[in-house]
């Protein structure tokens, strides 16, 4: 589970009657991060800061969402909730907080009318802590679908899946949102899909998450590291980053981990081979696990 490393926490809102909901991943202070998208549709926010050429090299929060890019409000609850509580860049004028969003398309599933907002987002912060369910329709996994490109008798239920890899004292976990065309891949061929799920369009996809490592890396290291989590998406997902797509990775560092600086790339090559196959597993477990949660607001 991507609470695996500490000092992460995890918070969702979740409406399960509408099928949509929003997960928060709050990070340590101090915590280095970037990330790449691959897909040609996303929905993002803050994304231009991942790049290892920008001035800021630390984030606050990543927010995973359905609601599509209405689903991007739900990062005003987070940057409220998070300069509540005194965390972002510093700046003259205090913390600035800096969350970066990413959204997957779930209106055409459920009641597209209900998408997160910055109360829901916020509600996913009040709500974090480092035993948060992470598997399933919960949070952003909510109205998560995959096979959409069989449709509309393949497309199957899908949902947020965790999983962590370790080497030694290494820890790298990630925690994604399945919301794919393609369908997931078993060992050379494609697991076919059941049709117990809505059917929406061709267009309405994305797989998006995030990978954390307890290992102390530069900006321009979390991209290679995010690079190889999309390695780890081509492993799990046929097919894979489409124009029908907005698959987006953010990976950060929390750096409690010295890299050995005499077998640095090594150790990197390292880390991104743990990215991949964690990346790849909690893909699986996002599909294995889809069951419907319980509603935080009642509904």
């Amino acid at each position: 589970m991507i609470t695996d490393v500490p000092g992460v926490k995890v918070g969702h809102w979740t409406d399960s009657r509408a099928r949509t909901g929003c997960t928060v991943v709050l990070l340590p202070m101090g915590t280095v991060a970037s990330g790449e998208v691959r897909g040609a549709a996303p929905g993002t926010r803050e994304w231009a800061l991942l790049d290892p050429l920008r001035t800021v090299d630390r984030v606050n929060a990543v927010v995973l969402t359905g609601g599509s890019a209405f689903g991007l409000a739900a990062c005003d609850g987070v940057m409220r909730w998070c300069e509540e509580v005194g965390v972002g860049w510093p700046t003259p004028a205090g913390p600035v907080p800096i969350v970066v969003g990413m959204v997957l398309f779930d209106l055409l599933v459920g009641d597209g009318s209900v998408r997160p907002g910055s109360a829901e987002g916020y509600a996913a912060c009040a709500a974090a802590s480092n035993d948060a369910p992470l598997r399933g329709a919960v949070g952003a996994g909510a109205g998560a679908t995959v096979g959409k490109y069989r449709r509309p008798d393949g497309i199957r239920p899908a949902g947020l899946g965790s999983a962590t890899e370790r080497h030694g004292g290494l820890i790298v976990s990630a925690l994604m949102a399945v919301n794919a065309y393609g369908d997931i891949r078993g060992p050379g061929r494609v697991v076919a899909g059941s049709s117990a799920a809505a059917s929406p369009g061709p267009t309405e996809a994305t797989t998006i998450g995030v990978i954390v490592t307890n290992a102390r890396l530069s900006k321009w290291q979390c991209l290679l590291l995010a690079q190889a989590g999309h390695d780890g998406l081509a492993r799990a997902l046929e097919p894979v980053h489409t124009a029908f797509d907005g698959d987006a990775l953010v990976a950060a560092a929390t750096g409690t981990l010295e890299v050995d600086a005499e077998r640095g790339t090594e150790q990197v090559e390292r880390i991104r081979n743990l990215a991949a196959k964690a990346v790849e597993a909690a893909v699986r477990d996002g599909v294995a696990s889809a069951q419907p949660a319980p509603s935080e607001d009642g509904r």
